[in-house]
């Protein structure tokens, strides 16, 4: 497990802008909130234009010298650079600057480790923890030899390195044991909620989008709220009443993030996959951030990465109480699109409506006579579906309603 320590950190941003300078700049931005997230400072940044990264020191050589000079007259203690660095990268550059040396995911990796609270998600943490270091376990020579100079130290012995790494993937197999009987009772959940055909909604978007507020305001949740990158890290579901006596079960995922390391990606599908089960999906979308366009690009992009395909999409313009324009607001990949304050509540009524309409959407409008010997059945209409009317006659109930085509298809 990686722990920061006591004394606050003062690190060195570093970035490579290969093709868009201006993105870069907007990544090293997201790397500081990243950065003082995990309780660090900023010291500095650092920014150089290549046309392609340095395979063995990230930045140019030449750079790395004048990083030298600058984490000296910063009176800085490492640098944190903005991508993954390889094993031969994160070497190199600790005998060269001589401090400590730490990466976007490594970063990353020390906020899920301190906002996991359930079981799965410490799991899934530590799994991605030790596939990280896994990667980069690097061998010091004799020294990690476990062979000695005297009498019973002879023999072919065990590397320090091979034992480590032994130790690790034993690890590694035991979390993926345990992570697979957590992924067969959440297995278990989803199908006792298709059973009883309650639609799901996920709550997607960008991190610190407001997504944790959304689902407190409209159900009464108690869910983290806090002004911090990744502030919520394990799933919760809520039901939300509807307009109608309708009930929606509402889920909060986990933030997504530009350049999220595939190592959380593998860790942490399993509570991703929510969004893939979901009825519905609705992407949470902060329109005070003018970074609010490519944002909603890398939620759509890591959708797609989890076959998240075929779904109603309702994305939700929040904080639109702190927004300083009054340009209009567009998303050609969503359904329906509505601007809202999760903060203060308001447009959240209409988002009801809104979940109504698109819920019926998927629903058939049927008029059904229900004898009176099946009147047991009625629960199940009102439960599944959306009952307009009942009225009692000679033969039976006749209920009319939308429902959906599988209900449709059983019932006479």
């Amino acid at each position: 497990m990686f722990e920061l320590e006591n004394e606050k950190e003062r690190v060195i941003l570093v970035g490579v802008a290969v093709e868009d300078e201006e993105r870069a700049q907007e990544s090293l931005d997201e790397l500081g909130e990243l950065v003082k997230t995990a309780g660090a400072e900023v010291a500095g940044r650092m920014l150089q234009k290549r046309e392609m990264i340095h395979p063995g020191t990230y930045i140019g050589t030449g750079k790395v010298a004048e990083l030298k000079e600058f984490i000296r007259f910063q009176d800085a203690t490492g640098i944190v650079c903005d991508d993954e660095l390889s094993p031969a990268q994160l070497k190199n550059l600790e005998e060269l600057l001589e401090t400590k040396v730490m990466d976007r995911t490594l970063v990353i990796l020390d906020i899920f480790a301190a906002r996991a609270n359930t079981a799965e998600g410490k799991i899934q943490v530590e799994l991605a923890q030790l596939k990280y270091r896994l990667s980069r376990l690097t061998g010091l020579g004799r020294s990690m030899s476990r062979l000695g100079g005297g009498i019973g130290t002879r023999g072919p012995g065990e590397k320090k390195l091979e034992m480590d790494r032994r130790l690790i993937n034993d690890r590694i197999s035991q979390l993926n044991r345990e992570l697979k009987e957590v992924r067969r009772h959440r297995d278990v959940t989803r199908a006792r909620r298709e059973k009883t055909r309650i639609p799901v909604g996920a709550i997607v978007g960008y991190t610190n989008a407001g997504k944790s507020t959304l689902l407190n305001t409209l159900t009464g949740a108690s869910v983290l709220e806090e002004n911090k990158l990744f502030a919520t890290l394990d799933p919760t579901t809520r039901a939300l009443e509807l307009p109608g006596k309708k009930t929606l079960l509402l889920t909060d995922t986990v933030g997504f993030i530009q350049k999220l390391p595939h190592h959380l990606v593998e860790a942490f599908r399993s509570t991703l996959e929510e969004a893939k089960y979901a009825d519905y999906i609705l992407h949470v979308v902060d329109s005070s951030n003018p970074t609010m366009e490519r944002q909603m690009d890398t939620v759509y992009e890591t959708l797609r990465s989890l076959e998240v395909t075929g779904k109603p999409i309702i994305t939700l313009f929040n904080k639109k109480d702190a927004r300083t324009d009054s340009e209009p607001l567009h998303d050609f990949k969503a359904d329906h699109t509505l601007a809202i304050s999760a903060r203060t509540g308001e447009g959240l009524e209409e988002l009801k409506a809104l979940l109504v309409q698109v819920m019926r959407e998927g629903r058939q409008y049927r008029e059904v006579l229900l004898p009176y010997d099946r009147a047991g059945e009625l629960n199940a209409f009102r439960e599944r579906g959306e009952v307009l009317s009942e009225e009692y006659e000679e033969e039976g109930i006749r209920v009319k309603g939308y429902f959906d085509p599988k209900q449709a298809e059983v019932t006479p």
